[in-house]
């Protein structure tokens, strides 16, 4: 797992990230929140395509790595290179958070508890992803 890069392919200043955004989606994208549980739009979505970066488009996750598993979306993998992680020590607890490698976009988080072949789940807010049908 590679740390959070210092720079990144799309910087946007605050004010350009606000136009972009809406403000639940600014709040989770850029200021690490979280959405509530079972409220995302992705949860049971189990059509076919790739899961992207809501800030700026890059490709995270395919819908082959998707499985059910808490209140959020889980995959148990990301696209090589797609995503970047960082150590998280809000809410009393130690916990990896997920970026966009593209635009340093806060996703989510990581832990060891996943299905093989990784046993990772990577724990993400739907609110921060578009999805892509497979064609």
């Amino acid at each position: 797992m590679s740390e959070k890069s210092a720079t990144h392919e799309v910087p946007k200043t605050d004010d350009e990230w606000r136009e972009i955004l809406s403000e639940e989606e600014y709040k989770v994208l850029r200021e690490q929140g979280t959405e509530p549980k079972y409220t995302g739009e992705f949860i049971d979505k189990d059509d076919p395509g790739t899961y992207t970066c809501k800030g700026c488009g890059q490709k995270l996750f395919t819908s082959d790595t998707k499985f059910n598993s808490s209140g959020w979306p889980s995959f148990y993998d990301a696209i090589e290179g797609a995503v970047e992680f960082e150590r998280d020590t809000s809410h009393g607890m130690v916990r990896t958070e997920v970026h966009c490698a593209n635009c340093g976009s806060h996703l989510g988080h990581i832990f060891d508890d996943g299905p093989n072949p990784t046993g990772k789940r990577y724990c993400i807010n739907s609110i921060c992803l578009n999805f892509e049908n497979e064609d």
